[in-house]
């Protein structure tokens, strides 16, 4: 057992629950391809009625390509057995929802070794162009989704909208906040990790985790992204935009590192390797990502990086796979040659935004790369999971961001928004602001949360971290805008996740200025600053500015807190309880004295 994520933190324990008696971690060959030679089902085969229950999707946008995503579910969740060894499936993609003109076609063949998944890489398309697209396979035609390719290297795109989400655990919440993005018509969607959890399953949860006990083989790892998947907002959101998809730790188990579990005592780096090539498979079955990303055993090439005309260069990043075990000290996490992204793919980063020509240089990582001091007054506490366990390695980026044109970090994991200038050196409060980070909430992860409890825990704390420029507690998501000029960005918050009848307001908008380093609020007014128009007309768009009304609703209003589970809030303070504070001008408004909240944005 050991001391992980935070200073000060309990031992995580995690044992090899459900892997007794279940056989080899992986079943099945990691590398077999998808597509290849037209098969039939064979006689006598059962199926599901729906057979594409999973929905659709698309993901990774090219100017010419996109990668278009299926799976054949069997009538059993996570098995494969009553399916023939593969399976013949075809597909379409249109220039118009009704197939009149249909632009590609083709068959391929789903295997059992690999699920049943497909992966069609359809290319020669046109840039910036929407399509539709649909599968059929034993008889059964899939849902039409939708998707659109990137703009091209010659084109002058005005806007690029991207939904930034993570975090979204089945048992705590409804996934409602996919059905508000869906609205909001996002070009793309950037997951930056989460996407499933591996938790136990706990009853008193708003739902619960199938299965008995911690997925460790490839099977339990499809029945968790099976029933994942299953929900009904994720579907439809999958089915309308491309998403760009990377994991973070759930999606292998809590707070892993490299070769390292969170408990080596009961997985030792063998061992736990063999899980991480099952949940590496399921991941890659379950997502819309080209066979660059296809694993071979525990291993797998996420890190990449996709173009969007001269507007953005999107980096994404792989902050698990190529990391030092988490330090245990602030010591350690000062340690010289420590490294969460590791040589090859620091200097891939480095070099791609040095020479992206890109107006705007978009990161995405799977953890907060800005500081969180956790200890209010003369110290600090860190979260050693995040970029602050990894001290040089993120001063040595940050002082490269110095000469790369508008940086700007998208992440994930705190279950908090949290908006904030990235500094050349947090230790010197006059140090240089060299770009923006943008964390987003979670859809679900944390549930609805105790926002007067939140607000009072964390105002001591405000002054320790002054570059955030604000925190929120609620569930949802970040919607950007990308121009040539700026980005604008506005938390679509959701006031409960508890049922399924949340509603999504906008709680607050940012800007991100060409040229100028750093993030400010757009709604609220701001000292006088190189950036130009504040107002909260402007920075949203055609989306109503914030105002209190919009702001806080009554469904807004907290609730209690719900207990955590083992494997996560309770021994988690970094995703349980990420920084906060409260202004310290709050108005009597911003926190009701009867146990409900009606703001809990917490802004310096």
């Amino acid at each position: 057992m050991r001391r992980r994520r935070f200073l000060g933190a309990g031992a995580v324990t995690l044992g090899a629950a459900g892997a007794a008696g279940a056989g080899q971690l992986l079943a099945g060959n990691a590398s077999a391809s998808v597509g290849g030679a037209t098969a039939t089902a064979g006689a006598g085969t059962a199926v599901s009625g729906t057979v594409f229950k999973l929905g659709v999707a698309s993901g990774d946008p090219l100017p010419t390509a996109i990668v278009l995503w299926t799976r054949i579910v069997p009538a059993q969740q996570g098995s494969s057995g009553i399916l023939a060894p593969t399976v013949a499936v075809s597909w379409e993609l249109a220039s118009d929802s009704g197939f009149t003109t249909v632009v590609r076609s083709g068959t391929t063949t789903a295997t059992g070794s690999l699920g049943y998944s497909v992966h069609v890489d359809v290319t020669g398309l046109r840039p910036a162009t929407d399509y539709w697209y649909r599968f059929k396979a034993l008889g059964r035609t899939s849902i039409t989704g939708r998707t659109r390719t990137a703009p091209a290297a010659g084109d002058n795109p005005k806007n690029l909208r991207i939904a930034l989400a993570s975090c979204q655990n089945w048992q705590h919440g409804y996934f409602t906040a996919y059905r508000d993005m869906l609205e909001q018509q996002p070009d793309l969607v950037l997951f930056v990790g989460d996407y499933i959890y591996e938790s136990s399953a706990y009853s008193y949860r708003v739902r619960r985790h199938e299965g008995v006990g911690q997925p460790v083989t490839l099977a339990q790892y499809r029945a968790r992204h099976e029933q994942y998947n299953s929900d009904p907002d994720l579907q439809a959101m999958r089915a309308a935009a491309p998403f760009v998809a990377v994991f973070d730790d759930h999606e292998v188990e809590q707070d892993w590192a490299g070769d390292m579990a969170n408990d080596p005592v009961a997985w030792p780096p063998a061992k736990f390797r063999a899980r991480r090539a099952a949940a590496f498979q399921a991941f890659y079955e379950h997502m819309p990502i080209r066979a660059a990303q296809k694993p071979s055993g525990p291993n797998a090439l996420m890190y990449r990086s996709l173009d969007f005309g001269p507007l953005a260069r999107l980096h994404v990043l792989d902050t698990r796979q190529y990391r030092d075990d988490q330090a245990t000290t602030s010591a350690g996490a000062l340690k010289a040659g420590r490294v969460i992204m590791g040589d090859t793919q620091r200097n891939w980063l480095v070099n791609s935004m040095r020479n992206s020509g890109a107006r705007w240089n978009l990161v995405a990582s799977q953890v907060m790369m800005a500081e969180t001091d956790f200890l209010a007054g003369v110290g600090k506490e860190w979260s050693y999971d995040a970029w602050d366990g990894y001290q040089k390695e993120r001063a040595t980026l940050l002082a490269e961001f110095q000469g790369i044109r508008n940086p700007v970090v998208l992440s994930g994991d705190r279950h908090r928004t949290i908006v904030s200038d990235l500094k050349l050196d947090y230790a010197d409060p006059q140090s240089a602001v060299v770009g923006a980070e943008f964390v987003g909430t979670s859809i679900s992860s944390s549930g609805d949360e105790d926002l007067v409890a939140f607000a009072a825990e964390w105002a001591p704390k405000l002054a320790d971290n002054p570059h955030w420029k604000i925190i929120d507690a609620r569930r949802g998501y970040l919607l950007l805008d990308i121009t040539e000029d700026r980005i604008d960005a506005r938390l679509r918050a959701i006031s409960t996740v508890l049922t399924r009848n949340g509603t999504t307001t906008t709680a607050a908008t940012f800007r991100v200025d060409d040229g100028v380093p750093g993030v400010y609020r757009a709604d609220v007014p701001t000292e006088p600053s190189a950036s130009t128009s504040t107002s909260a007309e402007e920075s949203a768009g055609t989306e109503e500015p914030a105002t209190p009304a919009d702001t806080a609703s009554p469904a807004d209003t907290a609730t209690p807190a719900q207990p955590a589970e083992p494997t996560e809030s309770a021994m988690d303070p970094a995703a349980a309880t990420a920084p906060a504070s409260p202004s310290p001008t709050q108005s009597p408004g911003d926190a009701a004295t009867d146990g409900t909240a009606t703001d809990v944005s917490v802004t310096p």
